[in-house]
């Protein structure tokens, strides 16, 4: 089986928890997987040393974490050779209109770091009140307010699609289970729920 690594970069913990979601998973199906934070990757080994990369971030101000950001595009020339997959967070792809604004975040980032993996997605986050500063609480109180969601800030809301976030995964296999066809990518893969 294949050995991968599964990178991310998180702010309240969110992505972190999808990342681990996807390592156990593909655990579950004999693969061995090196979970790692952006922020943590000079201690490791590059990507060349894995079979497969995927990499998750999360939006924040209209930017994924600068260290998921550095990371990739340092080692785009090993992802960009094999197989990779690119999920982002965000909030913006619970509402019809702001799909276009979450795909745009995903389209910026691979832009600005030269990579194009074989599948991209963009997974609804949470809001995590309890783990945010009071101005951003109100803020992000606002923000719900306005577009219908939770604004109890005494507790913390997930709108994380774990069926979406496991179908990822098993199209993610797919390029990792068959390396005698001719890699691909196609950054315009990007789903959502």
């Amino acid at each position: 089986m294949a050995h991968l690594l599964v990178l991310y970069g998180t702010s309240e913990g969110q992505t972190r928890k999808i990342a681990r979601f996807i390592a156990d998973t593909l655990r579950d199906q004999a693969h061995t997987v090196d979970l790692m934070a952006a922020s943590e990757f000079e201690d490791w080994p590059s990507p060349d040393a894995y079979d497969a990369v995927i990499v998750g971030a999360s939006v924040h101000s209209g930017q994924h974490q600068a260290a998921v950001q550095t990371v990739v595009a340092d080692h785009r020339s090993v992802l960009n050779r094999r197989p990779s997959a690119f999920f982002s967070v965000s909030l913006a792809v619970l509402d019809e209109d702001h799909h276009e604004e979450a795909e745009r975040y995903v389209s910026n980032f691979l832009d600005e770091t030269g990579w194009a993996p074989d599948e991209v997605t963009t997974v609804a986050g949470a809001l995590r009140y309890t783990k945010y500063s009071v101005i951003k609480c109100f803020i992000m109180k606002q923000i719900s307010k306005s577009s219908g969601r939770p604004t109890d800030t005494s507790r913390d809301f997930e709108f994380t699609d774990w069926d979406q976030v496991a179908r990822f995964v098993d199209r993610f296999l797919q390029h990792v289970e068959s390396p005698d066809t001719e890699r691909t990518p196609s950054p315009q893969s990007t789903s959502t729920p």
